[in-house]
């Protein structure tokens, strides 16, 4: 597993990548102790390939308010075959145990609200594990403007699956257009 390092992500280069032997089950120096989330999703999970790990707000506001979130429109079902489950316990996932426990609530799910702590969302590759952060952070923002209105109506079973089902379609389209929208790729004609 290829992890960064505790460090603002705006500084850290390729060199400052730590390696991480998944056959050891432990940590090398200088490896983040959260790394251990990575490590035992990585090992409950091997249909994951990759994971971000990050702390939009919303998440914190609905992690704080529910067990888990419904989807409310139709790209926040390409976060999990049904509600994105939330971990209760808010403790840093710093050991093997803590995070084995955090790995159960994703379950199948391909994203987890960590209660106080954030989230982590999975992927077959890094872009579609940072694709499904944007999504969850989106789905946190939606439910949470739509939740003071009234009553929230999910998406129901029928209706996650028929976009569940065109995923592996339209689901690349969101990478480059973050890429463009963040202003980090080619601007179209160029």
């Amino acid at each position: 597993m290829i992890i960064t390092p505790a460090a603002d992500l705006a500084t850290v280069g390729v060199a400052d990548l730590i390696e991480v032997d998944l056959a050891t089950g432990g940590l090398p120096p200088g490896a983040p102790a959260e790394a251990w989330a990575h490590l035992r999703v990585y090992a409950a999970r091997p249909d994951v390939a990759a994971i971000a790990r990050a702390q939009p707000p919303a998440a914190f506001a609905v992690s704080a308010l529910t067990s888990d979130l419904p989807p409310v429109y139709g790209q926040a079902c390409w976060l999990g075959p049904g509600v994105v489950p939330v971990h209760d316990g808010a403790r840093l996932l710093r050991s093997a145990g803590l995070a084995d426990d955090a790995a159960r609530t994703l379950g199948r799910s391909d994203a987890l609200l960590l209660r106080g702590n954030g989230a982590i969302t999975c992927g077959t590759t890094p872009e579609q594990a940072v694709t499904r952060m944007w999504l969850l952070a989106a789905a946190c923002e939606a439910w949470l403007a739509a939740r003071p209105c009234g009553t929230v109506r999910a998406m129901d079973d029928g209706e996650i699956e028929s976009w569940r089902a065109v995923q592996a379609e339209l689901l690349p389209r969101l990478w480059p257009h973050l890429v463009r929208k963040a202003g980090l790729g080619p601007r179209p004609g160029n």
